[in-house]
């Protein structure tokens, strides 16, 4: 146990891409930074890196999720911020020819290890006394995105699960935010960079410090996006039009 009152946190997908970045952004700022990874050799060489403990973990699994909870809060001595980055691209239409297992597998990568996290998560956050946690999402949270409809509803899902999530912890110190990157220059487009031509991409540092900006002055239930060559920021979700009042006309066709 290590213990002295420095911030813990523990960053899954953190053996490369933007979760490596993060743990680097984080433990520059003080973090003690654990890094979780299905690939126990990046986990290692990030947490080398970052002077961090190194967790292999398949993210997936609820009881692997709370394991890696565990052994991190063990290590630390507290746990303050996690960032649920790991991810998976959908790679199929999803609105024909469905690959079930394709399909599982995403599903299991961006939605389920988010709810395994959080819960797995919120004990320890409470133990010391509350704290943070960030899910990467994606703009495909935030618009849909032609080509990939499995993906896009992961990524929906995600931003749902965080703004249910907040109101629920609401009068608790406990953030849940989501951060929302446009494409970005890792290894997950490797083999699609190709289309992208002239368009800009982010690099996995900017993602970073967007979570970064997030740490220090992000509101609960907050979803930001980051593109190039903008100052990230909370997207303005439009409110949903409540019910109209008794004895109001119905709206006209294609109105409300």
């Amino acid at each position: 146990m290590l213990s002295d009152g420095t911030p813990v946190a523990l960053v899954t997908g953190g053996g490369a891409g933007i979760g490596a970045a993060v743990c680097a952004r984080l433990a520059a700022g003080g973090h003690r930074v654990a890094v979780v990874d299905r690939d126990a050799e990046a986990a290692t060489r990030v947490a080398a890196e970052c002077s961090g403990l190194a967790v292999a973990c398949d993210v997936t699994s609820d009881t692997a999720m709370g394991a890696a909870v565990d052994e991190v809060e063990t290590w630390g001595g507290r746990l303050d911020l996690v960032v649920l980055n790991a991810g998976s691209v959908g790679g199929q239409s999803g609105i024909d020819a469905l690959d079930v297992a394709g399909y599982r597998r995403v599903m299991g990568v961006n939605v389920d290890h988010v709810v395994f996290g959080l819960n797995a998560a919120l004990p320890a956050l409470r133990r010391a006394g509350g704290g943070t946690v960030i899910a990467t999402s994606s703009l495909a949270g935030l618009v849909g995105m032609p080509g990939d409809a499995i993906y896009t509803l992961s990524k929906h899902a995600v931003v749902g699960y965080v703004r249910s999530a907040a109101a629920s912890l609401t009068g608790e110190p406990i953030r849940v935010m989501a951060v929302c990157p446009g494409f970005t220059d890792t290894a997950l487009i490797a083999d699609i960079r190709d289309r992208f031509g002239g368009f800009p991409l982010l690099g996995a540092s900017d993602v970073a410090d967007a979570v970064s900006s997030m740490v220090e002055k992000g509101e609960s239930g907050e979803c930001w996006f980051v593109q190039p060559g903008r100052e990230p920021a909370p997207f303005r979700f439009r409110d949903v039009p409540g019910p109209a009042e008794a004895g109001a006309p119905p709206p006209l066709h294609g109105d409300g």
